[in-house]
């Protein structure tokens, strides 16, 4: 899948402020510092669609991108981060309360791309908040980023760990990805799982 274009849209501080529901979506989601924005740069080639921070918790709204490829059009949505940020209780808790919202409630979320550090052994805010997914039976799969950061042998050894630790809790487990920004591995399979969902989402509707 070839991207055309993909221009910034709007940053929105809930769900009732996004974009009109009128093309599938597709959201982007981890831990602060975990380098979602770079993964988004990667899959769309564009330097700076994303912003990217030294800073975690630079993300605090809900930012729609639109994407032309081939003949879709559809969004792809920056969500804040969770877990090492510095901000107040107050302001934690607002932020949960938008990705909740978000992620439950929006009609046309086709996929959610949780992101994982893939040089960390499993941690339990990432496990937490899986479990949370399953709660809400939000469609998603994993995607393990910063692997060029490490060896083959211990982000296959992490990713390991990470799949045995939700066995704990999951009957079945969900599809993942192993990406590096940098190199930009991963980019194909996921740009090809997009593109599946949308050829589905303009079968049904036409």
């Amino acid at each position: 899948m070839e991207i055309r274009k993909a221009e910034y849209v709007i940053s929105s501080p809930g769900i009732a402020l996004c974009p009109k529901p009128d093309r599938p979506e597709y959201a982007f989601l981890g831990r602060s510092n975990v380098g979602k924005s770079s993964l988004i740069n990667m899959i769309v080639n564009m330097k700076n669609l994303a912003k990217t921070s030294s800073t975690p918790g630079k993300t605090q709204l809900i930012n729609h991108f639109a994407v032309q490829s081939g003949k879709f059009n559809w969004y792809l949505v920056d969500l804040p981060g969770y877990g090492f940020a510095k901000v107040s209780a107050s302001q934690r808790k607002q932020w949960e309360k938008m990705i909740r919202d978000y992620i439950r409630d929006r009609e046309t979320l086709g996929l959610l791309f949780l992101l994982i550090d893939s040089r960390h052994s499993p941690q339990q805010v990432d496990l937490n908040f899986v479990d949370k997914l399953g709660e809400w039976q939000v469609p998603f799969c994993l995607v393990f980023t910063k692997s060029d950061k490490e060896t083959q042998k211990v982000v296959s050894q992490h990713v390991k760990e990470f799949l045995q630790a939700m066995r704990k809790h999951w009957d079945e487990l969900p599809d993942y990805f192993v990406t590096s920004a940098e190199k930009g591995l991963g980019r194909d399979k996921l740009l090809e799982r997009i593109d599946g969902l949308n050829k589905a989402y303009m079968t049904d509707n036409p």
